[in-house]
């Protein structure tokens, strides 16, 4: 009996003190509702325009399989499509260039999302641009350090170029020959090499066809990173609404079991207050 006493008695306590809101309650409520920041979507839709790696020639396709009423008096749509994983805005999954690493069914939800570092070479890209790391140093020597578990976002500008085939991969030649021709920026190996050595991130990014430049023939700095289970989204779409700082990105693909990658939308949330 005095057990029930003493548990009423902490029961009655409990349900008569004031509710105290806790901080993550309130960030997630302004994450959700929208009045604490906004979204941002950082992903370019398929379509039959859909630029992939060039020797993918096959592209983004969609059949209509149903449109329109139906005998039933209700209107019905229905699509099948078919697409390589490593076209538009995807996931690179480490095993990409890593044996052993994270297939995309692998990857932990918390390795596709993270506080937000936005790198930005917008003022002295060119077309074989790479990365360095003083681009990153100098980032933190403006913004502090790249904090933990980040997702680290390369805006090169690229990204304008979209739709334009040619001038976003640099060729307008499609297959094998492509290959030596595509001019792009991307990250080099000592910066990708830098960020495994010094900070622990989860995802690193690009508004470009690949992590690498296009001249690239070693694929060096996706060798890097993924080794490190260090995934990748690639194809990102306008960046420019990012902040260097404060904003929160997440990437989540299609789920394939055993894939090296996929499709992927990425979006970024910016808090008001953030930058």
């Amino acid at each position: 009996m005095r057990r029930l006493i003493v548990l009423a008695v902490v029961t009655t306590s409990l349900a008569c003190a004031p509710a105290v809101p806790g901080p993550v309650a309130s960030d997630h409520r302004a994450v959700f509702d929208g009045t604490g920041g906004r979204w941002i979507d950082l992903t370019h839709a398929f379509s039959e325009s859909t630029i992939y790696w060039p020797t993918d020639t096959a592209g983004f396709q969609l059949e209509e399989l149903a449109f329109g009423p139906t005998e039933g008096g209700w209107f019905y749509a229905s699509y099948q499509f078919a697409s390589a994983e490593h076209g538009g805005t995807h996931l690179d999954a480490p095993i990409h260039f890593a044996e052993g690493r994270w297939t995309n069914d692998q990857i932990p939800l918390s390795a596709l999302m993270g506080p937000a570092v936005v790198v930005d070479v917008t003022s002295r890209v060119t077309p074989d641009y790479l990365v360095s790391v003083g681009d990153l140093t100098a980032w933190e020597a403006a913004h502090g350090d790249i904090p933990r578990g980040a997702v680290v976002l390369v805006r090169t500008g690229w990204s304008s170029r979209w739709g334009d085939r040619t001038a976003y991969l640099g060729t307008d030649l499609v297959g094998e020959p492509a290959v030596a021709e595509l001019h792009f920026p991307g990250i080099s190996e000592d910066a990708a090499a830098w960020l495994v050595a010094n900070r622990d991130v989860v995802a690193v990014g690009i508004d470009t066809p690949s992590i690498d430049r296009g001249q690239s023939a070693d694929f060096r700095a996706h060798v890097t990173l993924y080794r490190e289970n260090i995934v990748g989204f690639e194809n990102l779409a306008d960046l420019s609404a990012l902040p260097a700082t404060g904003s929160f990105v997440m990437g989540l693909p299609m789920k394939i079991e055993d894939g090296s990658g996929g499709p992927l939308r990425a979006v970024a949330f910016v808090p008001a207050d953030a930058g």
